[in-house]
């Protein structure tokens, strides 16, 4: 009995000892939490109530160079209430107004407003939607209402910020306008103006410190940022709103009523290389045209009869031929290889001059001279493309550029038709834009410069960054050489392929261009192009035109299917921009005219103001004005106002609302 009796002892004595260890080992725990990584659980346990959300900056605007608006960033609100923290005496003091309130504001029945918030505050909800996407006017007048007025804790008003990227200009431009997105791995995809220039519009996010609540809900600490978020600057691009309407409409007739693919038309300053309109619109399975994507800066391709301009260039530099002398074009058809290479006229044109061969196009002719010229060393012909930057890309901004091919004799490629081939455009491939800048060059006297895109960089009105010039290559040519050719444009549109487009009325140059594509297809697809400048004695603008495989049996060639847009928008531009006589300044300084216009200046600010006239204004502009004015301004769509709510010589009233219609 003894025995078992100190046996169950020993027993309870290590149990005890067991339980001595643990509680030790449970202490030593205790105080290697507190002291050891107390602060690394207590971060761990804030991180899991509290967190901080990003506040995305609002992004610069983005302007043409008239000050236009391409792209801006509204903020927008949402609204939300904590039926838990306010008192019951605020509460029932509050909750009949603010119903009144939210109705006329909302649009739904009071009673609706009454019944929700009444409800929230019986389940004790601290998160309830009241309303979404406001408007900074309206945000502002939801604060002032009952109870709401009394703040984030008294009056139970969740306010949650989120920025929208709006476009006045709607689908116009879209491609070039462009855009910067974040998918949901942190990757950004970045389009046209908006993607290139991202570094400058983006900002800086702020910080905003929240709680976590029932269902997974975080609501914000207070009405103020732990961090608040920097706006981006503003970037002033070269594009011109008015030119990239009348590029974009013409541009859409013509694929319209030729079916085609797809097409892109650039307009440049010949001076400054700056961009004044790109558009590139392609076809949906519907018929409708859309800028689908941005063919002027990535799509490569063979340029047919408007790269002959460059193979024109190379032989007058290298001294093998000279404007004067004179090919026999073989009644229209030559052959290299078993390969035949015909011209467009049935029957050729008989012994021409270089200068003419240019004019009419002449592919026998021109596979003729480079041929003959360059037989004994291709390599002469590609060196002097290369050094006139042929084979390169421009280094564009906007992402995306296309590669140029221009083949050369050491390639394993290169084969006995690469050089005549290449002679009218065939075997090469380059980009619209890099097409452009070569012709412009040429309308410069040689001097190549890279196109531009944004004038300057600014923080609201103050220019951080100005953009000038850049001459990519001084002298492609000499002048010499670029006053032949130039001649020879002019020639091509006043009688040679582009006839069609003459006319008395301004003076145009340029070049035409078809080029057979898909050759497997019968009986053949085609891409028609025209690229020159005008005026032609004296180039202010440059401009390419590319249209992709229009309907056949309405036209193929470049004469009559691209070349009629370039002629359209030339043409506009001459009568929107007429040329302007500068004059002397006009003001007096005389101290009588300035202290009565100072008198009737305060007269009129006592007397009530007359409503302008803001018709025909682009949207940003008019709603400018008529805040300015003291005047709510409310609209709807996008572009410039169609229809104003107060007819123009109206006498307004103070904080009067006037309702504009957009298109």
């Amino acid at each position: 009995m003894a025995t078992t009796e100190k046996s169950i002892l020993n027993r309870m004595y290590f149990v005890a000892g067991c339980l001595l260890v643990f509680a030790i080992a449970v202490g030593f725990k205790l105080l290697d939490i507190q002291f050891a990584h107390g602060e690394h659980y207590k971060e761990l346990a804030e991180e899991r109530t509290l967190k901080n959300f990003k506040i995305p900056a609002n992004r610069g605007n983005l302007y043409d160079v008239n000050g236009n608006l391409l792209a801006t960033s509204v903020p927008k609100y949402d609204i939300r209430f904590d039926a838990v923290t306010v008192s019951d005496e605020n509460f029932e003091e509050n909750v009949g107004s603010l119903s009144e309130k939210l109705s006329g504001m909302l649009g739904r029945s009071t009673s609706y407003y009454s019944q929700k918030l009444r409800a929230a505050r019986a389940n004790k909800q601290r998160y309830v939607l009241i309303a979404k996407n406001l408007g900074y006017s309206d945000y502002m007048k939801i604060r002032q209402f009952p109870m709401f007025n009394l703040g984030t804790y008294k009056g139970g008003m969740i306010t949650e910020q989120s920025t929208v990227r709006e476009h006045p200009l709607g689908k116009m431009g879209e491609r070039t306008v462009g855009y910067e997105r974040r998918d949901e791995n942190g990757y950004f995809t970045r389009v046209g103006l908006e993607g290139a220039f991202s570094n400058y519009l983006r900002g800086t996010d702020g910080r905003r410190l929240k709680q976590k609540i029932a269902k997974g809900q975080w609501k914000p600490i207070s009405d103020n940022n732990e961090m608040e978020p920097k706006d981006g600057y503003d970037v002033v691009s070269t594009i011109d709103v008015n030119i990239q309407d009348i590029a974009h409409h013409s541009l859409l007739r013509q694929l319209e009523y030729f079916e085609a693919e797809h097409g892109t038309v650039v307009v440049m300053e010949t001076a400054t290389g700056e961009i004044k309109a790109m558009s590139n619109l392609g076809r949906t399975k519907e018929g409708t045209y859309f800028e689908k994507r941005n063919y002027a800066v990535y799509e490569a391709h063979e340029p047919g009869s408007t790269f002959k301009l460059m193979a024109m260039v190379a032989a007058l530099e290298d001294k093998v031929i000279d404007t004067s002398d004179v090919i026999d074009t073989e009644k229209g058809v030559v052959r290299f290889y078993g390969r035949p290479v015909r011209d467009s006229r049935h029957g050729g044109y008989g012994e021409i001059s270089a200068a003419k061969a240019f004019e009419v196009s002449s592919n026998t002719a021109f596979t003729k001279m480079i041929t003959e010229g360059y037989k004994n060393d291709p390599s002469k012909f590609v060196d002097r493309l290369y050094s006139m930057g042929l084979n390169q890309k421009i280094g564009l901004e906007i992402k995306g550029e296309g590669s140029p091919r221009i083949p050369h004799p050491q390639d394993k490629s290169w084969n006995g038709l690469s050089l005549p081939w290449m002679a009218f455009g065939y075997g090469v491939s380059i980009t619209p834009l890099q097409t452009l800048t070569f012709y412009n060059a040429i309308a410069n006297d040689g001097e190549m410069i890279k196109p531009r895109f944004i004038k300057e960089v600014k923080d609201r009105d103050k220019p951080i960054i100005t953009m000038d010039k850049q001459v990519m290559n001084p002298a492609i040519c000499s002048v010499e050489t670029a006053k032949k050719v130039r001649a020879m444009m002019r020639k091509t549109v006043e009688r040679g392929t582009a006839a069609n487009i003459y006319t008395e009325n301004f003076s145009m140059a340029g070049k035409t261009g078809t080029c057979q594509t898909e050759y497997w297809i019968e009986p053949g697809r085609y891409i028609a192009s025209f690229a020159g400048y005008f005026p032609a004695e004296n180039p202010k603008y440059s401009c390419i035109v590319v249209i992709h495989k229009p309907n056949r049996r309405k036209g193929y060639y470049g004469n009559i299917v691209a070349a009629p847009v370039f002629k359209d928008i030339a043409r506009k531009i001459y009568t929107d921009t007429p040329v302007m006589d500068e004059l002397e300044s006009l003001e007096v300084n005389d101290k009588k005219v300035k202290t009565d216009f100072e008198k009737y200046y305060t007269k009129m600010q006592d007397e009530k103001l007359l409503m302008p006239d803001v018709t025909g204004m682009p949207a940003m502009d008019a709603i400018s004005i008529l805040e300015n004015l003291g005047l709510e301004v409310r609209f709807n769509g996008k572009g410039v106002v169609k229809r104003q709510s107060v007819s123009a010589g109206q006498k307004l009233k103070n904080k009067q609302t006037v309702k504009l219609e957009l298109s």
